[in-house]
């Protein structure tokens, strides 16, 4: 669920009940905010997350509940000898949804201790017949990513300096002040393209949900990098509202394509740093 937060896509059919979860539009949405060193707040390395934090989200396609995503920071590990972050995204369809398209995927990314790059990138898909066991491996000696599907590796392709994968570089986004009209640039790979991924802080506004209500600031990246139904959809969007405190944890996710509309939103927030 997870093609680029690769797609989570649901179809509703005329004729017969087809609903399809696809970690695009959720990795789309979770993982292209991406960030730029002027605005960093992390100079003391004192970042707003720490391990033991979790985020659930429960997720919608236009008013049918589809399932649910969740955002896991694991303890410190090391990882090719270098100590690291673990960065955890699963996302499931429900117990309806299971029986038009089951959907089990889940993302490991680890960065460095510092979070100036990504070490490693795991992705296991499991969309209805669709199945993928994805590893992209960072050698930062040569400046190459490789990329494996079931062990079988593509070509490596070069990597921009600072490089992160989609998952590592939401998470580098937390670590800056946000403030209107901010531009945010940042490169990111997922080990078969490496390309600048942007985005833009539109406003801080009030907004309401279940869990509660939440100062927050809505933040926009761009699209045309993501493939997949975006590219089908004359005006697509994904906009994401993070809270607008030292966390910048997300509350709020939704995406507007040719097949409607998704949303994402917080239910749950547990090991918050500073609770």
């Amino acid at each position: 669920m997870l093609r680029s937060i690769k797609s989570l896509t649901v179809y509703v059919c005329d004729q017969r009940p087809r609903v399809i979860l696809s970690f695009a539009v959720v990795a789309a949405v979770f993982l292209i905010v991406l960030g730029f060193c002027e605005n960093i707040k992390a100079e003391e390395m004192s970042f707003p997350f720490n391990p033991g934090e979790k985020l659930t989200f429960v997720l919608k396609w236009t008013f049918i509940p589809a399932g649910e995503a969740v955002l896991e920071v694991l303890p410190i590990e090391i990882v090719n000898g270098i100590k690291s972050y673990h960065f955890l995204l699963t996302a499931k369809s429900n117990e309806f949804i299971d029986h038009f398209y089951k959907v089990r995927d889940r993302i490991d990314a680890y960065t460095d201790i510092k979070m100036t790059r990504s070490i490693l990138y795991k992705k296991n898909q499991m969309e209805g017949k669709t199945h993928r066991d994805i590893v992209v491996q960072y050698n930062w000696a040569k400046y190459k990513a490789q990329y494996s599907n079931f062990n079988e590796e593509r070509e490596p392709i070069d990597l921009l300096p600072g490089s992160f994968d989609p998952l590592s570089a939401f998470y580098y986004t937390r670590l800056f002040d946000l403030k209107k009209d901010l531009i945010i640039e940042r490169p990111v790979t997922d080990g078969k393209k490496c390309v600048i991924g942007k985005l833009a802080v539109i406003k801080r506004e009030t907004i309401k949900l279940e869990s509660g209500t939440y100062d927050t600031y809505l933040i926009e990246p761009e699209v045309k990098h993501i493939g997949g139904v975006f590219d089908k959809s004359k005006n697509a969007k994904i906009q994401l509202w993070v809270t607008a405190d030292h966390r910048s944890m997300p509350v709020k996710i939704k995406s507007k394509v040719v097949v409607g509309s998704f949303t994402g939103e917080l239910v749950s927030a547990t090991g918050l740093k500073g609770d």
